[in-house]
């Protein structure tokens, strides 16, 4: 499945479910939140395919970050911007969307997605970090 074909309803229950949170106004904050913040670190064509869970506007316009973030400094400046966020919770939150996406996208899309990104970003995606071991 892709981005593209992935339907936001399902993708929000997804991310309740996985992060387990007690409403879907939680988790869709929280996905907003953390998509948002994971745009400014994609091209534009890997952007783009974010839009059907994100308001189009809302993507497109976000700036691009001025530099590659670490998973660890994803985390950090993710939290400011949820609701009583420490580090701990923030990665939960970021581990949680992120995770739910990848289950969304499928391993070739979430590959790709990957491959935008700094090493060590596939462990918040729910998945080994393999390179991390090489």
């Amino acid at each position: 499945m892709t981005v593209t074909t992935m339907q936001p309803r399902s993708f929000m229950e997804a991310v309740r479910e996985v992060g387990q949170y007690r409403s879907t106004a939680e988790a869709e904050a929280v996905t907003h939140t953390v998509l948002l913040a994971l745009s400014a670190h994609l091209p534009a064509t890997e952007r783009a395919e974010l839009t059907p869970l994100l308001p189009t506007e809302a993507i497109l316009s976000a700036p691009l970050a001025p530099r590659p973030l670490t998973a660890r400094e994803f985390v950090e400046s993710v939290a400011p911007h949820i609701e009583n966020a420490t580090p701990a919770t923030a990665r939960w939150h970021v581990t949680s969307v992120l995770t739910a996406l990848a289950q969304q996208l499928g391993a070739p899309q979430t590959a790709r997605l990957l491959a935008q990104l700094p090493p060590g970003y596939a462990l918040l995606f729910g998945l080994a970090d393999l390179a991390a071991v090489a």
